[in-house]
């Protein structure tokens, strides 16, 4: 912890406070079921058996009652342990929305929350919620003091790169900081967890590579793991030679790349996608200590072009502030120089038609405010069609440059700072299908 906070490196800690592992009623009595087992767990059962059986909102077999204020101690005293001991920076809480249960319900303003915000120690750190479990789904929901991970970004940016309809009105949304979800309690942008991926389901690479989940070597029969992942294949289920398949896959990962980084919010990226590591389709791997789940570094060897498109977008990112604005975007002039902070297009200058369910290629136009001087136009094509683009005219005589075009080879997919190429003609771009470009006006 000390060598990582030296290298400028904050540490969240990933904790699971909503089961034990004891089970259900036919598991094992290893802690709290001999301790005290109805004011550790929630219980459930018939009129005859009224607490015989576990209610299970976690799919572990057992959820803890953190409605009781002895497991809310407990749980408060752990969490006191990893901050004042270990000087962890904060926590991301696995189905958190387990945590604002309250008979049976769950509620923003439950128990718990209030005890982490009232906590001297606690309520100065990073809290972050995976905000559903197996019965309910909270994203948006959660205290003003907590971040989310935001699945609908996840799901959203998943069906509109590979192509779904209906996509734009909330695409619209999530790259400018889900305001619809967090902007009405006093939260902001960055308390939005962007992902794509994580460590539950397919990596970046499986997720263009399968259509279905692979999990045979779990021995359920293929039965665990969700079948919901908007995934998308690219024409061959899995592992292929065929040079434009791979292509392909290489350009969409790109393009995740490009709405992750480069929408208002907190990105989180799943270690290995920046080397296209697979789980070759398994989507629930948490029960292997092998191959699957391990990391396998020779693949940053053998896929230098994506490691080096990961770099040079971060960079990008901390080069340039708007991209890491902690507010919302609001379409309104904040530096005085005639051009809102952001302005949709569609293909020709017009305002998008964002209620056209076939509709698949937006653009926007980003200022980039106060002591800075560029402007950026980014176009997202998730179309299987080539585009033609008009691009608006610059003020105060700058001129548009090309940054990245996710079509191109490595070397020009992400041209480096100080060699832009000036575009020309410059009042159009021709978008590649199922691509992203940026443009820098300088």
């Amino acid at each position: 912890m000390r060598e990582l906070h030296k290298a400028g490196i904050e540490v969240i800690m990933d904790v699971v406070y909503n089961h034990s592992g004891e089970g259900s009623e036919l598991g094992p009595a290893v802690c709290f079921k001999g301790i005290d087992n109805p004011t550790y767990y929630c219980l459930t059962g018939s009129a005859m058996e009224p607490f015989r059986y576990y209610v299970n909102y976690t799919g572990c077999g057992n959820t803890l009652n953190l409605a009781n204020p002895h497991v809310i101690r407990l749980v408060l005293d752990s969490l006191r342990y990893w901050v004042e001991t270990m000087h962890v920076d904060g926590f991301r809480f696995d189905l958190a929305s387990v945590l604002g249960r309250e008979n049976g319900m769950f509620e923003k303003s439950a128990s718990f929350f209030d005890a982490i915000s009232q906590d001297p120690v606690l309520n100065r750190i990073k809290l972050i919620a995976e905000p559903w479990d197996i019965g309910t789904y909270q994203v948006g929901n959660f205290p003003v003091d907590w971040s989310e991970w935001n699945g609908k970004f996840r799901d959203t940016i998943r069906k509109f790169c590979k192509g779904d309809s209906g996509q734009l009105t909330d695409l619209g949304y999530r790259l400018t900081g889900s305001a619809d979800l967090y902007g009405e309690d006093g939260r902001s942008a960055y308390n939005s967890i962007n992902f794509i991926t994580c460590h539950d389901g397919f990596t970046l690479y499986d997720l263009v590579s399968y259509n279905y989940k692979h999990n045979e070597a779990n021995l359920e029969n293929n039965s665990d793991g969700t079948n919901d992942n908007n995934s998308w294949n690219c024409g061959f289920e899995g592992e292929t030679n065929d040079q434009n398949i791979i292509n392909l896959r290489k350009q969409l990962i790109k393009n995740f790349v490009c709405y992750l980084l480069f929408s208002s919010g907190t990105p989180m990226i799943l270690g290995g996608d920046e080397f296209m590591r697979t789980q070759r389709g398994n989507n629930n791997a948490y029960c292997h200590d092998n191959e699957t789940s391990w990391f396998n570094w020779e693949y940053a060897k053998e896929n230098p072009d994506m490691l080096n498109f990961y770099k040079k977008a971060i960079e990008f990112t901390k080069t340039h502030k708007i991209f890491q604005r902690r507010k919302f975007l609001l379409g309104r002039d904040l530096d005085a120089n005639g051009v809102p902070d952001i302005r949709w297009f569609g293909k020709d200058t017009e305002k998008p038609s964002w209620d056209d369910p076939e509709l698949r290629t937006v653009c926007y136009q980003l200022d980039e405010e106060e002591g800075h001087d560029h402007f950026f136009f980014i176009i997202l094509n998730a179309d299987y069609n080539m585009q033609y683009i008009r691009i608006p005219k610059l003020i105060n005589r700058k001129k548009w440059h090309r940054v990245v075009d996710t079509s191109l080879e490595s070397g020009e997919d992400f041209l480096d700072s100080g060699k832009e190429i000036l575009l020309d003609p410059p009042d159009y771009y021709l978008v590649n299908p199922r691509s992203t470009v940026v443009l820098i006006g300088k």
